[in-house]
């Protein structure tokens, strides 16, 4: 039996894979160790392995956020095993989660296009990172809660075109108070400004939301992915953002000359591809 686990910060999905080839799938609490108390980390690890009543697997595999040193993984692989008997152990981070998920075993560029957005190289075994993030606030180029800000940046300047504008107000509080406090109050700004993106999708045969759309995506494009050999490798996406938008993002890296690849709306599907699992 293995179990694959990819977490997120809003929630953690699960497969069991029985040595019948059967496959449960479960969902539970996110995890997100650079952003949670190990604590809660831990809790929320115990909580749905004591749920699922499994004492014993051929492999363990855990993808989650924040693993960026031998320690953290260290505590965490100790907690595992002191849960679960477990022959093979693997943790890793989200970005392994994503190369894997999208190129397999084979060498190739790997981005994240959710919410926010993240790139790596992967060689095939690791990853590296040509450039970093830098969160909703200072990068996130191509991400669903950089789309929001943008739009709602030019909404309180009076930028938005009609009909735009007005359906926007007949669908938000669209009020500079509303809007304010939508953002500055949220508990999760970032998770705000994304809902955005699904609206605005739905109008892309509008000119503006047409080029706002296709401008954040070429930021993405000019700012990260100019920093790899897109010459030599093609570029696979993991992401609801990316997944629902691969034409649009297809068609601007194809003008660049960039090839794309795989695209998955969550990595546990191509997960469990990379581990010998039928999906």
């Amino acid at each position: 039996m293995k179990i694959i686990v990819e977490a997120g910060a809003t929630k953690s999905s699960w497969r069991i894979v029985k040595g019948d080839g059967e496959v449960l799938s479960y969902q539970f609490q996110g995890m997100n160790v650079s952003t949670m108390p190990m604590e809660h980390v831990l809790e929320v690890l115990s909580g749905a392995l004591g749920s699922l009543g499994e004492t014993k697997a051929d492999g363990f595999y855990l993808y989650v956020a924040g693993i960026v040193t031998p320690q953290i993984r260290e505590v965490l692989g100790h907690c595992i095993r002191g849960w679960i008997e477990v022959a093979d152990l693997d943790i890793q981070n989200d970005l392994v989660a994503a190369a894997r998920a999208v190129c397999g075993r084979s060498p190739g560029i790997a981005a994240i296009l959710g919410t926010g957005s993240n790139l790596c190289f992967y060689d095939g075994d690791s990853v590296s990172q040509p450039v970093r993030s830098g969160g909703y606030i200072i990068g996130d180029e191509g991400g669903g809660a950089v789309l929001g800000k943008l739009f709602l940046a030019d909404y309180i300047k009076g930028l938005v075109p009609e009909p735009i504008a007005s359906e926007f107000a007949e669908s938000h509080d669209a009020t500079y108070e509303g809007i304010v406090n939508f953002v500055y109050k949220s508990p999760a700004p970032a998770g705000a400004l994304g809902s955005l993106a699904p609206w605005l999708l739905e109008r892309y045969d509008n000119p503006y939301v047409k080029n706002l759309i296709d401008r954040n995506f070429q930021s993405f494009i000019d700012r990260s992915l100019s920093h790899c050999d897109t010459n030599r490798y093609p570029v696979g996406v993991v992401g609801g953002w990316g997944y629902v938008c691969r034409d649009i993002f297809t068609r601007l890296c194809e003008a660049k000359g960039i090839k794309t690849g795989r695209f998955e709306p969550e990595p546990i599907s191509g997960l469990m591809k990379n581990h010998g699992c039928a999906v």
